[in-house]
């Protein structure tokens, strides 16, 4: 089990590596004016995308692996209510990054709309879902 927990959490990093650093790419793509410049931005972008969707499917895999080992018992399921909390956050990682591909297909259509101040606000949302992600895990408060 601490091998499968060691790799949730390396693909965990790898992903939330990309989370934190696309955004960013959209923060320089909302002020970029010249084209050569915006085009190897998309090109980036569009890389890192594809990459950490395919770090996002181990880390969810090796996560749903360890939800099954650690609380599969003889009565079934016994989920804490603490995890029920991580799992609901989890989701919302989820949407926030299909959210991301969504924001990169309007700027290569040209029809993004948002100012690079919103891209900056819209970069941190991930840090705190992961602070609360881990402060979960690590407390277990409920």
């Amino acid at each position: 089990m601490l091998w499968i927990k060691a790799l949730h959490i390396f693909f965990i990093i790898s992903w939330f590596a990309g989370i934190f650093y696309l955004p960013r790419i959209f923060v320089n793509l909302a002020q970029e004016t010249e084209t050569v410049a915006t085009e190897r931005m998309l090109m980036m972008a569009r890389k890192l995308f594809r990459f950490m969707t395919m770090l996002m499917v181990p880390a969810i895999v090796f996560g749903a692996i360890l939800l099954y080992l650690q609380y599969n018992g003889p009565d079934g399921f016994a989920i804490p209510g603490w995890m029920h909390a991580k799992l609901g956050l989890v989701v919302l990682v989820l949407g926030y990054h299909h959210a991301c591909g969504s924001l990169l297909k309007k700027f290569e259509n040209g029809a993004n709309k948002r100012s690079h101040v919103w891209y900056r606000w819209f970069n941190e949302v991930p840090v705190l879902m992961l602070l609360a992600i881990v402060m979960l895990v690590v407390v277990k408060p409920f």
